[in-house]
């Protein structure tokens, strides 16, 4: 018989100094998405199952648990993904003609966790621009993912480019079950796979998509690609929009160190254009990814041009340097008003005020108290410790 206070598998409580550490990352990229424009949006945690995974595709659908509403009798899903409902706010509820930007923050549940170290309740952070199909909606979601990152103190990250139309270029005559299979052999970098997959498509089809497994590298990739792949439209406007991009970025972001994986389909059948993948200190998993998902919004009846990003708190915390503890004030529990007061009124200026509860005064505290509140002829005053 298991013990009542264990958690489930890949479940966790966040303990105090965990705990500050994410809020001020939350609070650090609510406010970095506010300086660029973005509005913030709360949807709810579970929803009808339909409208969770309208459009979404089958991989979602594996990750989002069930359950039944005792209200309705219906199917409703516990979110492990917040663009779908993004998408559907914007869509339905705003119905804005122009440009929106809006983001979030809140957790989502997947049945499975993404590696044998995550956590199945992600802290998702996000940001989204609804309705410019121009390659400066892309830039600014990158930009921003980018700042954020290093507010939250990510050095030399490395920007990681794709474009799922290159992928979707090359599948569009191959049918629908070896689709998935290429995808997942590409993304694999599985030379042998992609031998026996392509066996029997077009000879031209299949060279391109043997290929597409080693491009990836530097900006010479580039130009590697538009020698080895089909010259279509849509794999041309994907090379030539990745240029683009990563132009920009170098511009404003020196510290970035760029690189192109074309043959990384990353969800193939969610993006619609051009991807990123952010890695930065050490870590082997991306800390942020994104891309456009133009049609993310058709099954809400609303197509509109969309691209955004998202990350995991949680895991962003764990991967970079807690901020020194905020310094304190400590004071004495009294009655005496001119006590009560003096605290209060530290508090009200933005101090830190722990109160020593009686027959407490010899334990050690979490808080860097650097200062303590003395009575000093009659007046209450801090004095360094």
């Amino acid at each position: 018989m298991s013990s009542a206070w264990l958690l489930p598998e890949h479940i966790a409580d966040v303990l105090p100094s965990e705990a500050r550490r994410i809020e001020e990352l939350r609070r650090g990229l609510l406010d970095m998405a506010r300086s660029y424009g973005f509005e913030l949006v709360m949807p709810p945690l579970l929803e009808h199952l339909e409208s969770l995974l309208s459009g979404t595709g089958h991989a979602l659908d594996l990750q989002t648990f069930k359950l039944i509403d005792q209200l309705s009798g219906r199917t409703l899903g516990v979110r492990a993904d917040t663009t779908p409902q993004v998408a559907r706010i914007d869509a339905h509820l705003l119905n804005r003609a122009g440009v929106t930007r809006l983001c979030y923050c809140g957790p989502v549940l997947h049945t499975r966790p993404a590696s044998p170290r995550a956590t199945r309740e992600p802290l998702q952070f996000g940001a989204e621009i609804y309705g410019h199909a121009g390659l400066e909606a892309d830039l600014e979601i990158v930009e921003l993912a980018l700042d954020g990152l290093r507010a939250a103190g990510v050095e030399a990250p490395v920007l990681d480019l794709g474009d799922a139309r290159i992928v979707r270029a090359l599948l569009q005559d191959v049918e629908r079950s070896r689709q998935d299979e290429l995808a997942a052999a590409l993304a694999r970098k599985d030379a042998a796979a992609l031998h026996a997959l392509t066996d029997g498509l077009p000879a031209a089809t299949a060279r391109a998509l043997r290929a597409l497994a080693q491009l990836y590298g530097g900006a010479e990739v580039l130009e590697t690609a538009r020698t080895l792949l089909p010259d279509v439209p849509a794999i041309r406007a994907a090379l030539d929009d990745l240029a683009w991009l990563s132009t920009h970025v170098q511009r404003t972001h020196e510290q970035v160190r760029l690189g192109f994986d074309l043959g990384d389909t990353g969800a193939h059948a969610y993006y619609s254009g051009s991807r990123f993948a952010i890695y930065g200190n050490g870590a082997s998993d991306a800390l942020a990814r994104g891309g456009r998902y133009d049609e993310v919004g058709a099954v809400f009846g609303r197509n509109r041009p969309a691209v955004g990003f998202s990350l995991d708190l949680k895991a962003l915390a764990e991967r970079t340097a807690p901020a020194p503890a905020r310094s304190a004030v400590r004071a004495p529990w009294g009655e005496a008003q001119a006590l009560r007061e003096a605290v209060r009124g530290l508090r009200r200026q933005g101090e830190t005020v722990l109160c020593v509860l009686p027959g407490h005064e010899h334990e050690g505290q979490e808080f860097d108290c650097d200062r303590e509140l003395v009575e000093v002829n009659g007046q209450w005053v801090l004095r360094a410790l």
